[in-house]
């Protein structure tokens, strides 16, 4: 049975996800590396172990958060289309079950906001913990004058919170903007979609969406 940890250390896709993101790089979007997919498989796995998943089923989606920016090393456009491809051919030759990989080949290939739909319970907590990882530490461009929106945006945002409600009835992502750098209207102009995408996850496990902005002018 392959682990979380195995996919984690294995060379080859340590070495893909460092060479999507120079890629990225080149194109000037913001960080999608290790720090990203950790976050992203630590939200997945909050969100499907608070709802009462299985272990397994928890292991599984950390190892599509891990694995769902891979695309990128192909193109950027549809690039989670070509990330389930690579994971599928990854996972295979980890000798993974043949009906995992297909849960996690579908979690990946459906998490992008211009194509993908939550169809499964892995696949939704996968869209949602992606989607809510903003954050100023995502911003490569230290240069605050040259910045554009998806810069403005996330380098705005100090702080992010995603929580599930005691009753587990409500998802909250809660956003800390700084105005000097974004504004309310630049967020909604980038992740409107995205948002509609992360609603629709949240319905997927049984959930209601909802976003929280507190907008505030650090001195």
């Amino acid at each position: 049975m392959i682990t979380f940890e195995e996919i984690k250390k294995d060379p080859a896709i340590r070495t893909y996800i460092k060479k999507a993101d120079e890629s990225l790089i080149n194109l000037g979007f913001t960080e999608h590396s290790f720090a990203h997919v950790g976050l992203v498989a630590a939200n997945s796995k909050y969100i499907l172990e608070t709802l009462g998943y299985s272990p397994r089923e928890v292991e599984l989606v950390q190892i599509a958060a891990y694995l769902h920016d891979i695309g990128n090393l192909v193109n950027r456009i549809d690039h989670s289309q070509s990330g389930a491809v690579m994971a599928f051919r990854l996972l295979d030759h980890l000798h993974m079950d043949p009906v995992e990989i297909a849960e996690v080949v579908t979690a990946i290939g459906n998490h992008d906001e211009g194509t993908g739909t939550p169809v499964s319970p892995m696949a939704a907590a996968l869209i949602l913990a992606d989607k809510s990882d903003v954050r100023r530490s995502r911003v490569r461009n230290q240069d605050t004058s040259k910045f554009d929106i998806h810069d403005r945006v996330n380098y705005s945002v100090t702080k992010a919170e995603l929580k599930i409600n005691e009753s587990k009835t409500l998802i909250k992502l809660k956003l800390h903007i700084d105005t000097r750098y974004g504004s309310v209207m630049d967020y909604f102009e980038i992740f409107l979609n995205r948002m509609v995408l992360c609603r629709k996850a949240a319905e997927t496990l049984g959930l209601q969406f909802k976003l929280i902005i507190n907008e505030q002018q650090l001195i």
